[in-house]
């Protein structure tokens, strides 16, 4: 099976495993609409490749894993309804393809991991973050709902209450906080990530597929439970800040390095 078509994302194999690495390096990995339509539609052909037995998600370059969603695009279709409505259906797809992948998937999270990413790393199977990456969700103080699945995983990782301050605050912390936490499975210096991430995958690569499959399966019916009771109110929400004022004056502070000034509208 090729996976030549993909721009956005690279695609390769190594015995069993298969790496998907978010490749926009220039940009720090951010995500564009045709890079998130591409990491929607890579999980299903990976669950019919019977070569691949494991997969480990990472980013290209030394400094991010990704940096979340680009935020010179967002502002740039601020106000758009076409872009509030592909985004319910972009995320929903994204976030139910990721969790259907059966195969057992390792996140290297080799370097700053935020919003839509930070989500995605969060959802893997086993998470090995760099000591020095900064993890979070910064979607409430640029005026969204964290609705692409921020709402979900961050509770079941660390309480609820914890995830309400990072979540409302946006506050970020490091990959040895993280683990601190139990938000990521271990923190190591960001040049032994990928090998101990590519180390673990092969190991499950090597194991029996069908109980470390259905093993997979019978703990995501917890998320799939949390999907079920708060995803879908979260989705609507993101898609109505996404056409707020507040939501632009977000996008545009951060371009201009300077504090937002928002009016609830």
């Amino acid at each position: 099976m090729g996976y030549e078509r993909y721009q956005y994302i690279k695609v390769e194999k190594e015995e069993n495993v298969a790496i998907v690495t978010l490749n926009r390096p220039e940009r720090l990995n951010a995500f564009i609409p045709p890079m998130h339509r591409e990491v929607e539609d890579i999980w299903p052909e990976l669950e019919e490749d019977e070569d691949v037995r494991a997969i480990v998600f990472t980013g290209a370059g030394d400094r991010a894993f990704s940096a979340g969603g680009d935020v010179k695009n967002m502002a740039a279709h601020q106000g758009d309804p076409k872009a509030a409505v592909d985004t319910i259906y972009g995320n929903r797809r994204l976030i139910r393809n990721f969790l259907f992948t059966n195969k057992p998937l390792v996140c290297a999270m080799n370097g700053h991991a935020i919003g839509v990413a930070c989500t995605l790393a969060l959802l893997s199977d086993i998470v090995i973050a760099a000591e020095d990456a900064k993890i979070g969700d910064t979607h409430a103080p640029r005026g969204i709902v964290p609705g692409d699945g921020g709402v979900v995983i961050w509770p079941l990782l660390v309480g609820l209450n914890r995830a309400k301050e990072y979540l409302m605050t946006g506050d970020l912390m490091t990959g040895k906080q993280a683990a601190e936490m139990g938000l990521v499975n271990r923190a190591l210096p960001q040049d032994q990530v990928y090998p101990e991430a590519m180390k673990l995958a092969k190991r499950l690569a090597e194991g029996a597929p069908l109980a470390i499959q259905w093993t997979k399966l019978a703990l995501n019916q917890i998320i799939w439970a949390q999907i079920n009771s708060s995803y879908e109110v979260a989705l609507g929400l993101e898609a109505i800040t996404v056409m707020s004022e507040d939501q632009h004056e977000g996008a545009t502070a951060w371009l201009e390095k300077r504090k937002p000034v928002f009016k609830g509208r």
